[in-house]
């Protein structure tokens, strides 16, 4: 071959795989599978296990500094989960989460906001308002739709109930807890002690509360709010980018 000649790459076709709706390839391994469906709830799980690690360290050091401070003997990472310091911190602040859903649910049944990707288009009747009991074909709903009876109105309404419950639940312990922490501050202080529900007739134990209420309804009605003219692509949070401003949902 002469050195004028030119050499020549044909091009490789490589075929592209196939794949399970638009992003998932069929050759996808179990691993990539769960994280593909299911990656929301694992990557708040696990958020929530290395933020509560956080609290769980940082609480043991700062009660057993206080410990110190008071001439008290310090506790083990064991004995901390006993104490009031551990059960008041983590319950007020799980009442307040479950409180803000059980009523995000429920007003998001009948309050609308015009604009609004996290409310229901005012004027328009949404496949949520439908009566299950007038469905065509139930034959592959969940198992109390198909029974129908109390035990479907149970799950019809069971969301806000779970929210509810799990909302009522955090709050009786943070009562339960928290007295321990409110009597050893009383004593400390030279004041008597006291039971469960005079720590809840006292203005520490609705200051806990309400702090953490407040905030918690303060971040839903900026949600509300900021996504009638603020977007994020790809959120299933946000109306489309090209959304007009008042149009709601998507």
């Amino acid at each position: 071959m002469s050195s004028g000649d030119t050499h020549k790459t044909l091009p490789v076709h490589r075929p592209r795989p196939h794949r399970i709706g638009d992003r998932l390839p069929e050759s996808a391994g179990a691993l990539r599978r769960a994280w593909h469906y299911h990656g929301l709830s694992l990557a708040l799980t696990g958020l929530f296990v290395a933020t509560m690690v956080g609290q769980i360290w940082s609480g043991l050091y700062a009660y057993n500094a206080e410990q110190r401070d008071h001439g008290e003997s310090t506790v083990s990472l064991i004995e901390y989960f006993g104490t009031g310091h551990f059960g008041e911190a983590t319950f007020e602040n799980w009442e307040s989460e479950f409180l803000q859903m059980a009523f995000y649910v429920l007003l998001t049944v009948f309050l609308y906001q015009a604009g609004s990707s996290e409310s229901k288009r005012p004027d328009v009747l949404e496949p949520v308002d439908l009566d299950p009991r007038d469905a065509p074909n139930t034959d592959e709903a969940p198992w109390p739709v198909r029974r129908g009876g109390f035990v479907l109105v149970l799950y019809e309404n069971s969301l806000s109930i779970a929210f509810a419950l799990l909302f009522v639940m955090s709050f009786a312990l943070h009562a339960t807890t928290g007295v321990e922490e409110f009597n050893a501050d009383s004593i400390a202080h030279g004041r008597a002690a006291t039971n469960v529900m005079g720590y809840m007739a006292s203005s520490r134990f609705w200051f806990e509360s309400f702090q953490n209420w407040q905030s918690e309804f303060l971040s839903l009605a900026a949600m509300v709010t900021f996504s009638i003219v603020l977007r994020q692509r790809g959120s299933p949070e946000s109306k489309p980018v090209h959304a007009a401003t008042w149009e709601t949902r998507d």
